[in-house]
């Protein structure tokens, strides 16, 4: 088990990771957070379960950016710039900056330093666990690579019959890196003109594809612990505007409710973003209000675009893109359902921000995500009551 590493690539994250540190260091260069880790599922971690995921953390010290890799991010993603590119070049993981600790069956975690560090911890740390507690539960031992094949064909060929356009979202719950890649593979393979990409950086420089992404829960949450509630939302937008003028022009919609984020997202800001996210509530209800809130601005709602990526697969994209037909533009962020649907429970599991210190000097604050559902709201109880009373809902 000593000889395991479920990461090998500084690259093998999540492509937002990369665009919001880019920002985070251009415009909160001095900034800290903490992040937690919660186990919704209630999974029962094995003996010994922190003592191995440690000595993989410590491993990732050593992961560098190569010339190639540099290479791949300057010819795929130019809105990177060099001065980012460079930063990323003596960027190393340090381990000191996550803590876990393990009681029984029980894991806690938390990871703590300057914003622009520690952001990448979040989704190889994720991948780590899931991929050391299927090995260490004995349940990797019985996937053959056709079985794998087999299941991805299987949904591509509902997704072929829809005619939609999918990319694949599933780094941070993952059965393995071995089956992450298996699946990637056979989408590239089979997946023909509505396969739109991976959000795994390290994979699309594998297969040589472009990343996709834009940006995480996290950071209209930072900006609602600087500039309040209220106008969060708002500013997230427009900062990032600021940055990738235009590129990257999908908006995350349910970090403090869909009502507040639409509020928030005024004509000029409908313009220039090409659309948003929906990543909790009732997708069609999400997509009536979309329409309805372009329409309201005169824009026309078939030139703009809402990615779905709230828990998918062929079903709910069936009765997604059937509604959305002929009314506005609709893709699909596959995690879970491509990287982790091998026979054995999913683990549901996620590393949230619970606290920011926007500037040197002033009090830690506790920040939460509200979400459209209940079960996805995250943060200290008083924190989310004291969030919906200013936001009145």
């Amino acid at each position: 088990m000593n000889n395991f590493s479920a990461v090998s690539s500084l690259l093998d994250n999540d492509f937002y990771k990369f665009t919001m540190q880019n920002a985070v260091i251009k415009l909160f260069p001095f900034a800290k957070v903490k992040y937690k880790f919660i186990n919704r599922g209630q999974h029962s971690f094995p003996k010994d379960f922190s003592k191995i995921l440690r000595e993989n953390l410590n491993k990732m010290a050593y992961l560098k950016l190569s010339n190639e890799e540099r290479v791949f991010l300057e010819k795929n993603c130019p809105y990177l710039d060099s001065s980012y590119l460079n930063f990323l070049n003596k960027y190393q993981y340090n381990p000191k900056e996550v803590n876990i600790f393990q009681k029984g069956e029980n894991i806690q975690m938390y990871i703590e330093g300057l914003w622009s560090n520690v952001i990448l911890w979040e989704v190889p740390l994720m991948a780590i666990m899931s991929e050391l507690y299927y090995k260490l539960t004995g349940a990797d031992k019985k996937i053959s690579e056709k079985k794998i094949t087999n299941i991805t064909k299987e949904k591509l060929e509902k997704y072929k019959k829809l005619k939609v356009k999918i990319g694949e979202y599933g780094t941070r719950r993952r059965f393995s890196y071995r089956v992450h890649k298996i699946v990637l593979k056979t989408l590239i393979n089979e997946g023909d003109s509505f396969f739109i990409g991976s959000s795994n950086v390290h994979f699309s420089h594998i297969f040589s594809i472009k990343p996709i992404g834009t940006q995480g829960h996290e950071w209209i949450m930072f900006h609602a612990s600087k500039y309040g509630f209220n106008i969060a939302d708002r500013i997230a937008m427009e900062n990032w505007l600021n940055i990738y003028r235009g590129k990257l022009g999908i908006a995350l919609s349910d970090t403090y409710t869909s009502p507040i984020f639409f509020k928030n997202f005024n004509k000029k800001l409908s313009n220039l973003f090409k659309g948003v996210r929906h990543d909790s509530g009732d997708p069609i209800s999400f997509a009536k209000e979309t329409i309805k809130h372009y329409k309201k601005f005169n824009i026309n709602p078939i030139k703009k675009k809402i990615i779905f990526s709230d828990n998918l697969n062929p079903y709910k994209v069936s009765c997604i893109s059937s509604f959305c037909k002929k009314k506005i533009s609709a893709c699909f962020g596959i995690g879970t359902n491509f990287t982790n649907d091998i026979g054995f429970p999913s683990m549901n599991m996620v590393i949230k921000m619970v606290k920011a210190l926007p500037e040197e000097g002033k009090k830690w604050i506790s920040v939460v995500k509200l979400s459209n559902v209940k079960e996805k709201s995250t943060g200290k109880k008083n924190m989310i009551f004291s969030a919906k009373k200013i936001l009145r809902i």
